[in-house]
């Protein structure tokens, strides 16, 4: 009998012992991973491996224990002293003790009957598309002259033939790993376009790929090629940037503060859309999804965007500088709007930006604070602000021109304004929201309209 309670006892201790005392992955790992992590961490999207199970995601324990611990993943760089931002998606203090304890303890399985129910990804998408929009077919050569492929320009149809409200909008590209960007305006339809004709501006470039100068404007210009016979439409000069596909920023979604962007019927869409070759040649079919508002929207959307000066006397970054101040991008309110959206763009060189804004009593707020910029990841930061009518934006960035940039091609140059990701830029997006019945082309006034090549 005696034997008996000592096998019994000792079977307890262990099955007690094969029960892990810390964090285990189905029970605590796994929704913090879907709440944070798979929007980017799964098939098709921006993280580099899928962290849906576990078997996903245990050979990576350490690797993720390291990277919550430096916060660089989530990726997340705005000050949280300012804002407010009401996507922030960094992780909160006890879900990286979760993930720290989790790796340290030989990063546990548990129980699979523990897991919350899989997350739902719509395929290949982050938006459920109630319209596809079909857009061009790019060719993206392999090896072209000093590996630049101009910006280029194509204007296709919508479809649209009515006044059309949307929710949502995300620009999928075929090959993300060549696409530097694709930005869409929506654009009065011209009786002389051509759809899915290219068309760029041609610059003089040296052997590092970079426009010199003294051979023209080196952002925008005036001298379109094309194919020959090509129209060169007007409409490849109409319009701004209203929605973009980006690192780390895919898709803009506006049914979270209960708004639509208006696209007039008989648009085009015009496609500025920007490669970078690796080696390898691409046929790309861009395509764009739409979800649609069922009823008319009270809230309209605006998407802005402004620029630093674009010309070579003022935006020139000197060599070995490791914190030059570029000169600020600038607009005055010319209504009252309430802001919704903030995203900086620089390149590689880019290294902080600031975003204050000033009330027309002079008081000044500082609205999105980045100080440590990374380019491979072009986050929105979602606000809520009133601004009143009168109210001026500054936004300020500097530049590290310095060795001590890792991703900085080379040191030794001037660096300009510019379209490739070796040179730079300096043109922050914002979103606001007006009534329904707003006109939306009388909302900023800016000194420096972007594009306009200085």
């Amino acid at each position: 009998m005696l034997s008996f309670v000592a096998a019994f006892l000792l079977a307890g201790m262990a099955r007690a012992a094969d029960v892990p005392s810390g964090p285990v992955f189905y029970k605590d790992v796994l929704p913090v991973l879907q709440r944070n992590c798979q929007t980017c961490h799964r098939p098709g999207q921006m993280g580099p491996m899928p962290l849906l199970t576990y078997q996903n995601a245990r050979p990576w324990a350490k690797a993720m224990k390291s990277a919550v611990l430096a916060k660089k993943m989530p990726p997340w760089f705005a000050d949280s002293r300012y804002g407010p931002y009401v996507n922030d998606r960094s992780l909160k203090p006890g879900e990286i003790e979760t993930i720290v304890k989790w790796a340290d303890n030989g990063a546990p399985e548990g129980d699979p009957k523990d897991a919350p129910a899989p997350a739902v990804w719509p395929e290949g998408w982050q938006i459920t598309p109630d319209i596809i929009v079909q857009g061009p077919v790019m060719e993206v050569p392999a090896k072209p002259k000093n590996n630049v492929v101009e910006w280029i320009n194509v204007v296709m149809p919508t479809g649209f033939t009515k006044d059309t409200w949307v929710t949502s909008v995300q620009i999928r590209p075929e090959h993300p790993e060549v696409t530097h960007h694709i930005c869409t305006a929506y654009v009065p339809h011209s009786p002389d376009v051509e759809y899915g004709v290219p068309l760029w501006l041609d610059k003089e470039r040296d052997e590092e790929g970079a426009a010199i100068p003294e051979k023209g404007p080196t952002f925008g210009g005036t001298r379109l090629a094309g194919p020959a016979g090509s129209a060169r439409s007007a409409a490849i000069r109409r319009g701004s940037a209203e929605d973009c596909y980006l690192p780390g920023n895919a898709a803009a979604d506006y049914r979270t503060i209960n708004a639509a962007k208006l696209i007039p019927a008989g648009s085009d869409i015009r496609f500025g859309i920007h490669y970078t070759p690796n080696g390898t040649a691409y046929t790309d079919h861009i395509q764009v999804g739409f979800t649609v508002a069922k009823e008319p929207p009270q809230r309209r959307y605006v998407s802005l965007l402004i620029s630093a000066p674009t010309d070579s006397a003022r935006f020139a970054i000197p060599p070995n500088a490791g914190n030059w101040q570029a000169p600020p991008a600038e607009a005055t309110f010319l209504q009252d709007v309430e802001l919704v959206f903030m995203m900086p763009h620089m390149h590689v060189r880019g290294k902080d930006t600031t975003w204050t804004l000033e009330y027309p009593d002079g008081a000044k707020r500082v609205i999105l604070d980045v100080p440590r910029y990374d380019f491979n990841w072009q986050l929105g930061y979602n606000t809520s602000i009133q601004v009143p009518k009168g109210a001026k934006l500054r936004v300020d960035a500097h530049y590290d021109n310095s060795v001590n940039n890792k991703f900085n091609p080379n040191a030794n140059r001037t660096v300009y304004y510019g379209e490739m990701t070796w040179e730079e830029m300096m043109s922050p997006f914002f979103g606001v929201i007006v009534p329904a019945g707003s006109d939306a082309s009388k909302l900023i006034y800016s000194p420096v309209p972007f594009g306009n090549g200085g």
